[in-house]
């Protein structure tokens, strides 16, 4: 058994490699892999068994449904899509993806998490973090972070197990958390000072697109902030206790077991 780990050197693939053990075939540009270079498609794909789908850039297109039928023709039998909140509406951008996996003939099954607890300490808000002001337009807005290794765990057993075929389980931690809250654990955990700064949508979209971030990402990216300042997206979910029969884990433990950038320290 061979499962092909996409993203393998990001958040969740290189702790869902982790997970697999020498099962594991990671995927990444180091090792040859291009998602956007379908030449490099094959040998990847070579004597694999399963699959463990992301989609890094949002804007791609239907590259990922065209890899989905790809690794299925290859003979993969078990697929596992990290995907997101609302992308079975149409219009979303993993949506097609979706779709793709759904009716590719093979064993599927979506996760569909929460923002990530490890945004703050290894994602897009990590420097913020570091720094000591974190920059948001998300208000008093609460989210239920979910642990990036809870997700890893969930898409293990999702590609290892029989059980999860069909399934669409939506990942979130235990509670919902405000952003000054986490920060205030965190520079609890930390012992520095670190403040959550509120800005208005409209110029967090216009420091995104500076940073290089392509503007209909950033308009997304934005909403789904707004959306939380707006009260949604607050509800916890069950996906973890269904898939792994525990509750996820809660963010509290999240900091107390993370190592926190120093402020001298760059964040990748």
């Amino acid at each position: 058994m061979t499962t092909l780990i996409l993203g393998g050197t990001g958040k969740t693939g290189r702790r869902v490699a982790r997970q697999l053990g020498p099962a594991a075939r990671v995927a990444s540009r180091t090792r040859g892999f291009d998602l956007a270079d379908s030449a490099t498609w094959p040998a990847a794909l070579a004597g694999v068994t399963a699959v463990y789908l992301v989609e890094p850039n949002l804007g791609a297109g239907d590259r990922l449904p065209r890899f989905v039928a790809d690794a299925v023709s290859a003979g993969a039998r078990r697929l596992v899509l990290l995907s997101a909140p609302r992308a079975g509406e149409a219009g979303h951008p993993l949506h097609a993806a979706e779709e793709a996996v759904r009716g590719c003939g093979a064993s599927w099954t979506i996760l569909r998490p929460n923002w990530f607890a490890q945004n703050f300490s290894e994602g897009p808000w990590a420097t913020g973090i570091r720094d000591g002001a974190l920059t948001l337009p998300a208000g008093e807005g609460r989210a239920p972070f979910v642990d990036a290794e809870d997700i890893a765990e969930v898409a293990a057993a999702a590609l290892t197990g029989d059980r999860h075929h069909g399934r669409v389980y939506e990942l979130t931690g235990p509670r919902a958390v405000g952003f000054a809250e986490a920060t205030a654990l965190i520079a609890r955990a930390t012992g520095r000072k670190i403040d959550y700064v509120d800005v208005a949508p409209e110029a967090f979209v216009e420091r995104q697109v500076r940073y290089g971030v392509p503007e209909p990402v950033a308009n997304l990216l934005t909403g789904l902030l707004v959306e939380l300042r707006d009260g949604r997206g607050a509800e916890p979910a069950d996906g973890v206790q269904r898939a792994l029969g525990r509750p996820p884990r809660s963010f509290e433990d999240f900091v107390a077991t993370t190592s926190w950038p120093r402020q001298d320290e760059t964040v990748a």
